[in-house]
């Protein structure tokens, strides 16, 4: 089954489940105990690169991570997995940060990308934990619409519709 976020990001594939962890995790619990669960789970969404992939880079991926920006400068710590993995291979995968924030500061870009996290989605940790949770299979395929800067609303704004097209028509080919 294709979920996305919703609202802005809404695809006639897919089912919208939330924006943020918060509202995606709760949404696909609840579709997950449904009398019908998926037997597959594919988000797809836009991303914010940290500067490795350009603008409409189209990536996917089995792995997520939640890291918040003051964990690379020893200002917070937690006490949970912050990367998982739906791949045997995760070494290999690129690795989609979920936070309920946009990072809006190149300064921490080189520190997500010494970690192989390339790319941020607010919502593919809450899904790939959940898809987990039920022993479903999940992926996500993920567009570029902006970098993980100053711009980051303003360019993902200017990019978003030309994205929703390209990600759509990248899914049904």
């Amino acid at each position: 089954m294709f979920i996305c976020a919703g609202e802005s990001e809404t695809f006639d594939f897919a089912k919208p489940m939330g924006i943020g962890m918060i509202e995606m995790s709760i949404n696909l619990t609840k579709l997950c105990m449904s009398k019908n669960p998926p037997a597959f789970i594919f988000f797809v969404g836009t991303a914010g690169s940290y500067g490795e992939h350009k603008i409409f880079d189209i990536v996917e991926s089995k792995t997520a991570s939640n890291i918040e920006s003051s964990f690379f400068h020893k200002k917070s710590y937690t006490p949970i997995n912050n990367v998982i993995s739906a791949s045997k291979l995760y070494t290999r995968e690129t690795v989609i940060n979920s936070s309920n924030y946009i990072t809006t500061s190149e300064e921490f870009n080189h520190y997500y990308l010494s970690k192989n996290i390339k790319l941020e989605n607010m919502e593919f940790f809450s899904v790939i934990s959940v898809a987990q949770h039920f022993s479903i299979p999940v992926a996500g395929a993920f567009i570029v619409t902006n970098y993980c800067n100053a711009n980051a609303h303003k360019d993902f704004i200017k990019n978003h519709k030309k994205a929703m097209e390209l990600l759509t028509k990248y899914i049904k080919e």
